[in-house]
């Protein structure tokens, strides 16, 4: 098994975002709602404009997203209740999102097709995307993501 593959299937991007208090300092946490309806309906225009067309309109992700492509790149995962999203607390979701995967996750060389957002998106609009991909989530998932990110509170 190549090595991120290992790495993500061992739950290592959870622990590692139980030691992270942000990649802008560590002075602020993000908390993702999805109570809010301006900012869901926020959400939902950056969605479209920016994700959708490599996770899908429907959240699905690309084919096959687990395996390699030509390129050895993975593909978009999907952000539904089928895909790993949810699996991960919201101050890592967020700094994956605003300064890539590679930089969030401090993987050296991880290739991937996804851009860091930081200069592309505010905080905001990133909190924003995330809080309405969340509010896409099964009430079950939510439950259990929100567990995760007390958890993470509680060891900071």
């Amino acid at each position: 098994m190549d090595p991120v593959a290992k790495w993500l299937r061992t739950g290592a991007l959870w622990a590692f975002g139980t030691m992270l208090a942000g990649c802008d300092g560590g002075t602020k946490s993000v908390v993702l709602g999805t109570d809010d309806a301006k900012v869901l309906a926020t959400g939902a225009v950056v969605y479209q404009k920016h994700c959708a067309a490599c996770h899908g309109a429907r959240l699905e992700g690309q084919p096959r997203w687990r395996e390699r492509d030509a390129q050895g790149r993975m593909p978009a995962p999907p952000h539904d209740a089928s895909g790993h999203t949810w699996h991960h607390p919201d101050q890592l979701l967020f700094d994956i999102t605003k300064h890539g995967v590679a930089k969030a996750a401090k993987l050296k060389d991880y290739d991937t097709a996804m851009p860091a957002f930081a200069g592309v998106l505010s905080d905001a609009e990133i909190a924003a995307v995330l809080s309405w991909i969340k509010s896409q989530w099964p009430p079950e998932i939510r439950r259990h993501q929100e567990e995760m990110n007390d958890a993470v509170r509680r060891e900071r």
